[in-house]
């Protein structure tokens, strides 16, 4: 078997194409004879990762032959080079695969008739002389110039990437961000790409720089170490970390034992502004330490507590117009004009949203919020004041316009965000024209749209918290809701009075059970409130598929895919997030004969459930919408989703933004409500198993509870009350 074999030919036939990582089998027609390879139509197979080529062009390939048991010798390439082709035949192939819109057979013929086997070379060194060519549209000649140079410039771009590791679809990417630019940039400092490129990461930059020979101790890879410790810690919620935490983070990541070095690159971060340190004044702790943080998370911070205290302390519209309320007379009308009774908690609430410019309003289920907030906004209405309600999650936002009778919106479209200019319309030059804002599922609220938030209210504005502080804090980084109410800046009411609550529901006493550290009732004496004892993982998983599919539709008629929602504590598993989805796909919308595409190694099916997992305001769907698949077009490459009777095209490049939502995540549950809720709940979750994550999931169903699992887990889960601490600045800068 001989290394660093060449061949060359022109392609017949593209017989497979894998856009993920480049993996190619071809069938070429070699310039040269190779009795011993080609098969009866003269074609030679070639494998192997390369730049996706076209049907019709040339190709040199540089590799070694192998003999595949099952196909026989192939030409296994370790190197591809697109080569002009020389025929009329590969020719017009090549004019007309694709390269041009509306250059097809026809037109590449009468381009070749005008040029011959000069035409190549004409488009190469005088693209302009295509305009020569009798009845060829001036529009067709200009495009057919401009792709014909871009198509050059990336062809020799793509075998560079590809030459260093990098699969089609990422090396698109880049050359998208980068241009013509590329090669210049990536050798310059190729950790430029985790910065820069969608979905590149440090960890594939980092390969991609060891590839080109970068050293384990290069000054870019410690100062991109430091900076994807940074962004790592951040995924969990930190919004800064302790100098010396983060070079421990940063020596374990990169494997590098000099710390030395690691500091003198967070120094050179710091001095170019591209890292920032402040002093952290922490009541727990006894002396202050150094806090480095990634320069957008200190502005945010820093920012918001300075607007909020401005906030705080600025007189309102409200508060003169109350400043001789009798609050007696006033809440007693209020109350009984819209026939409700309050208790002094809420009674309070209803007086601090009007009297303090910040205030909270927390408490679990069933125990008044909505109506405390409704009579709020009852008084703002009664006082004609401008108000705005708006929640971070779309889900969020529709349950509390449904829940109040009145408009309610993100808080992105609250502030008028736009995808095209990347920017907010209201802010601090343009604040919104409202005398109080009224943010619900507050919990879910990361610092950096709080920062964008207070931006945009005037001074004079109130600002209302509106939300369950013992929930899951938010999926970015911050601790905002628990921040604002530990640093006294804000009048904080918490409703501990439970009423909504019937003797046989246990979902509201559960959930405030588990809450207060107690085991919840498991014993099945209720109407909503049911507990499988299981102990084997894959009993556990096909028990939760037959709770979904038969048990819980027979007895209380609810839809399996559209009313019942699975959540799992985890991801990874028989008891995961992944293979629950795979299982309850297959039983409940298993059938082959209903169309489907196959993307990535995932199925996609008409009828699946599914769900957007990142903010697309473009297609105006986000993060935690579900939706269901209502057709799938292999022609267009389309997948059409129904997002609350709203029709969402995804061409398929754009699924990666869908996971299949027929089990999901605690943290995707958030702001989102369910008829049915089924939970696994087993000692293989340990890692999660924590009071807030089983309080959040519970809290989820409106109607019926179904927990599969240990009581030795729920015991784990109920007793773990150690709220995964965040590293946040922002309690101690509100209390100056």
């Amino acid at each position: 078997m001989q290394q660093d074999e060449q061949i060359q030919g022109a392609i017949e036939r593209i017989t497979y194409y894998n856009e993920e990582n480049g993996y190619s089998v071809l069938k070429i027609k070699p310039d040269k004879r190779i009795p011993r390879a080609q098969a009866r139509d003269g074609t030679v197979t070639v494998v192997g990762i390369m730049p996706e080529l076209i049907e019709g062009e040339s190709a040199q390939f540089v590799g070694e032959w192998v003999n595949n048991p099952q196909y026989g010798l192939q030409f296994k390439a370790q190197q591809a080079i697109p080569v002009a082709p020389n025929t009329e035949k590969g020719i017009v192939a090549y004019l007309s695969s694709g390269l041009v819109r509306g250059i097809g057979p026809r037109t590449a013929e009468k381009i070749y008739d005008h040029f011959g086997d000069d035409t190549i070379n004409i488009l190469d060194t005088q693209p302009e002389r295509i305009h020569e060519v009798p009845t060829l549209k001036p529009s067709l000649a200009t495009d057919l110039i401009e792709a014909w140079q871009n198509n050059r410039v990336m062809r020799n771009i793509m075998i560079y990437l590809q030459g260093l590791g990098i699969s089609a679809k990422m090396s698109q990417r880049i050359y998208a961000e980068y241009g013509s630019q590329t090669q210049q940039i990536v050798e310059n400092n190729p950790y430029q790409l985790a910065d820069d490129v969608f979905l590149v990461g440090f960890k594939k930059a980092d390969q991609i720089a060891r590839n080109m020979g970068v050293e384990p101790d290069d000054k870019y890879r410690l100062r991109a170490g430091l900076h994807f410790s940074l962004n790592e810690l951040s995924r969990e919620g930190h919004t800064f970390v302790p100098r010396d935490e983060l070079i421990e983070k940063a020596s374990e990541l990169l494997g590098v034992d000099d710390v030395s070095a690691l500091g003198i690159a967070l120094k050179g971060q710091l001095t170019a502004g591209k890292l920032v340190q402040d002093t952290i004044h922490d009541d727990e702790v006894l002396e202050p330490y150094d806090a480095i943080y990634l320069p957008k998370y200190f502005n945010a911070e820093t920012a918001s507590a300075k607007k909020l205290r401005f906030i705080a302390d600025s007189f309102s519209a409200i508060m003169n117009d109350h400043r001789e309320t009798d609050w007696h007379k006033f809440l007693g009308d209020l109350t009984d004009q819209n026939n409700v009774k309050l208790s002094h908690q809420q009674q309070s609430a209803v007086t601090s949203a009007l009297t303090s410019k910040v205030s909270v309003l927390t408490g679990g289920p069933g125990t008044g919020k909505t109506t405390t907030l409704q009579m709020v906004i009852n008084a703002l209405h009664e006082g004609n004041y401008r108000f705005s309600l708006a929640s971070p999650t779309g889900r969020a936002a529709k349950r509390l316009g449904e829940a109040t009778g009145e408009t309610a919106s993100t808080i992105h479209r609250l502030l008028g965000y736009s995808a095209e200019h990347g920017g907010f319309e209201y802010e601090e030059d343009n604040p919104l024209p409202v005398d109080m804002v009224i943010i619900d599922e507050a919990s879910m609220l990361d610092l950096q749209l709080f920062n964008h938030l207070l931006k945009a209210l005037q001074p004079t504005a109130h600002l209302m918290l509106v939300g369950d502080v013992d929930q899951l804090p938010s999926v970015g980084a911050g601790n905002v809701l628990r921040d604002v109410i530990n640093s006294d800046i804000a009048y904080v009411t918490r409703l501990d009075q439970i009423f909504r609550q019937d003797d046989s529901s246990h979902i509201v006493s559960n959930a405030h059970r588990i809450n207060q550290g107690k085991q919840p009732y498991s014993d099945n004496d209720s109407t909503d409130f049911f507990f499988f004892n299981i102990a084997d993982p894959a009993e556990c998983a096909d028990m939760v598929v037959d709770i979904v599919k038969n048990r819980v539709p027979n007895k209380w008629g609810f839809d399996p895919i559209k009313d019942i929602q699975v959540i799992a504590p985890m991801y990874k598993g028989l008891v995961g997030v992944h293979n629950l989805n795979q299982k309850l796909q297959a039983e409940l919308n298993g059938d082959f004969r209903t169309a489907s595409t196959k993307l990535r190694g995932t199925i996609y099916r008409v009828g699946d459930k599914v769900m957007q997992t990142r903010n697309n305001y473009e297609k105006d769907v986000f993060n935690g919408d579900i939706g269901f698949i209502d057709s799938i077009d292999e022609d267009d490459n389309l997948i059409e989703v129904v997002v609350d009777d709203y029709y969402v095209d995804y061409d398929f490049s754009e699924t990666e933004d869908l996971m299949h939502a027929y089990c999901i995540s605690t943290h995707r549950s958030q702001g989102s409500e369910y008829p049915v809720v089924v939970m696994p709940v087993m000692t293989q979750h340990y890692m999660m198993l924590q009071r807030n994550l089983l309080y959040t999931a519970i809290t989820r169903a409106k109607q019926l509870v179904v927990l599969v699992g240990t009581r030795k887990a729920l015991q784990i889960a109920v007793n773990n009350n150690k709220v995964a601490e965040r590293y946040s600045g922002l309690m101690q800068r509100l209390k100056g």
